[in-house]
């Protein structure tokens, strides 16, 4: 979405019709809430961690797991963007139930169904394994004497903590094949940015330096399947892509971010049949230079079979139908200093059923945000604000 000077915000539009209604979850990169949306676009509940919320979804109890900002010394880790230093279980009013602190975790996480989790860390690079790795370039500042290429590691660890199972990238990456961006610092190597579980228990990781999205056997750690610009030509081929997501239908959904393709930048939604590795579906802006997020965002599927997309760098969610119809769209208000300066970005945006058991009995309040907005301005609103109309007091 092009910026203008008086950019709308909030709800823009909305076909009751044709979009589907639901509860929209995100959280604002930096910031330290996240917020619970109505189909009307207003603010019906929020949380509140004064670590930071940089992404959040729900989980089966009712509870959000998030992920916090990064802690303020981490070895450098802090510096890179999508590193936290937390992952905690918040209750509906906001309180902390349950907490995982690791310096080198960043970006995804997901609970498994034996209450362990797995979520992605980062981790020096053995050095014999550094001077074989390809591409990137080197950054003046970085400290000769002490290289670091931080590599990512997949994690699962148990409700204590206790690390039940490691998987390091570099132990399975094909140096021919994971070659760094030219236009990337090498103080990383591929830069996970997805992590979920298939339903045959493989792993789904994004790795946006590489520009691959692979399925990982997590038992042995074989690299099963691997697509993007190393195994193929435009317009198959991937540019720092974002939130690889499994569907029913045995395809994946990824937001190709597109910041360094060759040509316009511009983004797309693709969803890639792994057995083919063709292209099942896409969406692209009719004017395609409209549509472009240089970082983060995400895309998922809707029951009724549109997608919701986040394009982060503009902080607009919105939904589009199998056609490419835009039937709903709001863009967000909120502000907050970043290492890009003052910015609104979004991470990811979630949808939930109006009817979900979840929500049961809870108090939905609608605001809109420009009053949010204004009350926070004006300090009215506390560290322990949880939503419109649930302030403690």
């Amino acid at each position: 979405m092009t910026w203008i000077r008086n950019r709308p915000e909030g709800l823009v539009y909305r076909d009751a019709e044709k979009s589907h209604d639901g509860l929209t979850l995100f959280c604002s990169v930096t910031g330290k809430h996240a917020t619970l949306l109505n189909p009307e676009g207003e603010v019906v509940h929020r949380w509140h961690n004064s670590e930071g919320i940089q992404h959040a979804h729900m989980l089966e109890n009712g509870h959000l797991l998030i992920q916090t900002g990064p802690f303020r010394h981490a070895e450098g880790r802090q510096n890179m963007g999508g590193n936290s230093g937390a992952m905690m279980e918040l209750d509906w009013d906001s309180n902390v139930v349950w907490a995982y602190r690791n310096p080198a975790q960043h970006h995804a996480y997901e609970r498994l169904e034996n209450g362990n989790h797995l979520v992605l860390g980062w981790y020096p690079v053995p050095l014999d394994i550094v001077s074989k790795v390809q591409g990137g370039y080197e950054d003046p500042k970085a400290d000769t004497d002490n290289p670091i290429m931080w590599g990512d590691v997949i994690l699962e660890v148990n409700p204590s903590g206790r690390e039940i199972k490691r998987w390091n990238s570099w132990e399975h990456f094909d140096t021919s094949l994971d070659v760094i961006c030219p236009l990337e610092n090498r103080k990383e190597w591929a830069h996970a940015n997805a992590l979920s579980t298939t339903p045959n228990g493989d792993w789904l990781v994004s790795f946006r330096n590489t520009s691959q999205v692979m399925l990982i056997d997590p038992e042995s750690g074989d690299i099963k399947w691997r697509f993007g610009d190393a195994t193929n030509d435009f317009p198959l081929a991937l540019n720092h892509q974002h939130a690889a997501t499994w569907l029913d239908n045995g395809n994946i959904l990824i937001f190709d971010n597109g910041c360094h393709r060759r040509g316009p930048s511009f983004s797309r939604v693709v969803e890639i049949n792994p057995e083919t590795n063709k292209a099942e579906w896409s969406y692209q802006a009719d004017v395609i230079l409209a549509f472009h997020s240089f970082m983060c965002s995400g895309a998922s599927r809707l029951p009724n079979g549109n997608t919701l997309i986040t394009e982060s760098a503009t902080a607009r969610l919105f939904e589009v139908t199998p056609e490419g119809e835009t039937v709903w769209e709001w863009v967000s208000p909120f502000f907050f200093q970043s290492r890009f300066g003052r910015t609104p970005f979004v991470f990811r945006a979630y949808r939930y059923e109006l009817d979900d058991p979840r929500f049961d009995g809870r108090a939905l309040y609608p605001s809109s945000h420009r009053e949010i907005n204004q009350r926070i301005k004006d300090g009215a609103v506390p560290e322990n604000y949880h939503g419109p109309g649930n302030e403690r007091r």
